[in-house]
């Protein structure tokens, strides 16, 4: 059978599903998502993948119908919902203000009941799963209904290529393969070593450094006494310890609070997966974001890397702190290239 699948990638960002499920050979009609500033660096780095810029609650179920020809009740169509997660997310701490992405996937769930692909795909925190106000539960019922068979479980994708311990729920469903996988893990985990360093092509550089070129191996700048903390902070996994018993170095905030916030400050060890690379990579205070070795926080481009984007993965944005938006809420490109190759690979197997 010819693979002829493809795809239309729900909030799609910056296009790290959509730049994977290419890689496998999938064709991404179109990837939906209401952020403007990912626009460019969607559709440059994807040609041929339209970028629908619209929020999904505005968007008619027909809408692909009726300008790409997207049929309804097509076996080789995935339908791909990664929405935003801040909601169920364990390191959230203004839900008031993500309230707002708890019910996407009821959204989502509208264009796959006019649609009714051959496939469903769903990559989440794994919050989705444990958090009682969840809208998962429902979400699953609603696939039973429609006859998919769902594989379900959350996953730490150090395991899968990408060099992070990034946990993540994650989802295939199907109508017309009963015997549905998600992606076999390793049986080692991805570590920062073979990713980023002098070794793997990121020159030495200073914090504050800026790189104008579309490699973007640009770091945030620091304060005097930020950078003094991070002098005297141990290589390759140290962290804010090295000066809390330093009365000018320590934080307040922190005195007497050894147990909490162990991360923040901290460097990332060179024979370990990286933190999750979140939203705010590009500063040492939002957790061990500081590069194992150098006086710095990792780079734009590091933290990219680190999401198993290309390095020719271009950023067209007006800001760092929106570079970092569209790295931190990527799905990694190696992952979402192992989940589509494990649909595709179920039909060259000859189990549907």
């Amino acid at each position: 059978m010819t693979n002829t699948y493809k795809a239309i990638d729900f909030f799609c960002g910056g296009g790290g599903m959509t730049y994977g499920l290419r890689q496998a050979g999938i064709n991404v009609i179109a990837g939906v998502d209401f952020d403007k500033d990912a626009k460019d660096t969607y559709e440059v780095n994807n040609p041929g993948s339209k970028f629908i810029l619209s929020d999904i609650k505005n968007l008619r179920s027909n809408f692909f119908e009726r300008n790409y020809g997207v049929k309804k009740d097509d076996d080789q169509l995935i339908l791909v919902g990664c929405s935003p997660c801040q909601f169920y997310s364990i390191i959230n701490t203004t839900r008031e203000k993500s309230k707002k992405s708890k019910d996407l996937l009821t959204n989502f769930s509208r264009f796959v009941d006019y649609y009714n692909p051959g496939y469903v795909v769903v990559e989440n925190v794994p919050g989705i799963k444990t958090n009682k106000k969840s809208i998962l539960p429902k979400f699953m019922e609603f696939l039973k209904s429609k006859n998919y068979t769902v594989c379900e479980k959350v996953v730490d994708l150090s395991y899968y290529g990408v060099p992070q311990t990034r946990k993540r729920f994650s989802l295939i469903a199907s109508r017309v393969d009963n015997n549905i996988k998600l992606p076999e893990p390793e049986l080692k985990q991805s570590l920062l070593k073979d990713f980023i360093g002098i070794v793997n092509g990121f020159s030495k550089i200073s914090a504050g450094k800026k790189d104008d070129t579309s490699f973007k191996h640009t770091s945030a700048g620091l304060n005097p006494i930020c950078l003094e903390r991070l002098k005297v902070t141990l290589h390759d996994g140290g962290n804010r310890f090295a000066w809390k018993d330093n009365p000018r170095l320590q934080l307040k905030c922190f005195i007497g609070k050894d147990n909490c916030f162990k991360d923040t400050y901290g460097r990332m060890y060179w024979n370990k997966p990286a933190s999750t690379i979140t939203t705010k990579f590009f500063s040492i205070s939002n957790g061990r974001f500081a590069h194992p070795d150098e006086d710095r926080a990792i780079s734009l481009r590091e933290g990219a890397t680190l999401q198993t984007f290309p390095k020719d993965y271009i950023f067209k944005t007006y800001s760092n702190s929106a570079t970092a938006k569209l790295i931190g809420n990527a799905v990694p490109p190696e992952y979402a290239k192992r989940v589509g190759l494990s649909i595709i690979n179920n039909l060259l197997d000859g189990t549907i």
